[in-house]
Order: C-alpha cells, then structure tokens, then sequence
C-alpha cells in the first residue's frame, strides 16, 4: 500500500510540472503572437539586435555619427547634407524611381524612416564595401533612443514588415538575422506581407 502511494504521488507530481510547462510553454507562444514583437536595440556588448540595453549603449556600437538631413525613401537617407546613404541588407518597396511605379507600402516603409530618422543623429557603420555602383555609402544605421538604448535601423524595417531582405555579398554581417526578422515579419502578417500579397 505505502508504494503504491509512493508511486501515485511521484505520478501525479510528473503529470502537475508536465502540465505546468505546457501552460507556461503554450502561454508564451499565445503571448509571442498576440505582443508586437518589441524593437530591436543594442546592448554596449553586443552588435546583435536584442530586447533590453545596458548603459552606454550607443558607446558600444562602432561606427560614425552623422545627421540626417533628408530621407529619400525607405532605404536611402542623406547625412550630413551631402553624403547619400543605402542601407546596407535590405529593399523597400519603390517610391522615387521615375521610371517605375510606386510600390505597395513603398509610402509607409518611407514615412516610417522620415519619423525615426529625419533631422536624428545616428551611427553609420560599414560593413566591407563603402559604396554601391550608384555612388551611395553603403551602411548598418543606429539610432541612439532615450534610456541609453540603440535602435538597429535595418533590422527594424525588416521585423516590422516595411523592407524585404535584400543580400549582395561580400556585406553580409547582420545576414541571417535579416532573414529571421522577415519570417517573423511574414508569419505575423506584418507591414507588407499583411497588404501587399
């Protein structure tokens, strides 16, 4: 009688945690799906977007700051009111091309980076090369925020569904996170995949 007791007890506590973690595992997912994903930011020991910055933030991301004095569209700014700016790892759909019409969400990916960056100093970092073939620096953009926390630029424009992934070797650091932000974005009906299929 006292192991089957025994037995019983050790039974019921596996089936209490076993259950206790489903919820707990079942119940992040749901909270996962249901929360926006929260802005990608840095911490001063890491180049990776993460959810919480130490202090100094924007200490620890290596680069050059610059002001931006105009955003073209999506994914190209003018700094320091001469120099032309390409995000390095990513496509926004078309708004100024003459010779092509403007894309679906081509006016909200461009109104997105008018409001995060017009008129802001960010750091501009490189990756290998420094310019496209059209002349335009190519870089990773930081935005320094309030709380000593940095904003990867490139990052969030993919993760919120208003830029596409778009790769040219050799600049390929921030690469495979380029391409976990989209399925997110994708999964998640976010920004352009949500408007635009």
């Amino acid at each position: 009688m006292l192991w089957s007791n025994t037995k019983l007890l050790v039974l019921s506590s596996i089936f209490i945690i076993t259950l206790g973690l489903g919820f707990l595992w079942f119940g992040m997912v749901k909270n996962q799906e249901l929360a926006p994903e929260p802005s990608p930011v840095l911490s001063a020991e890491t180049a990776l977007p993460i959810t919480s910055a130490s202090a100094s933030a924007t200490a620890g991301v290596e680069g050059e700051r610059a002001l931006v004095t105009k955003v073209v569209d999506g994914d190209t700014i003018v700094v320091n009111d001469k120099n032309t700016v390409r995000l390095i790892g990513i496509d926004t759909p078309e708004t100024v091309d003459p010779r092509r019409p403007v894309g679906c969400f081509g006016k909200e990916a461009s109104n997105e980076v008018k409001g995060l960056l017009s008129g802001k100093e960010v750091i501009l970092q490189k990756d290998v090369s420094e310019t496209d073939k059209y002349k335009r620096q190519l870089r990773y953009i930081f935005l320094p925020l309030p709380g000593d926390q940095t904003l990867f630029v490139n990052d969030y424009l993919v993760r919120e569904g208003f830029a596409k992934v778009l790769t040219y070797p050799p600049d390929v650091k921030y690469n495979e996170e380029f391409r976990l932000a989209e399925r997110e974005a994708k999964e998640s009906s976010r920004g352009l995949w949500g408007k635009c299929r």
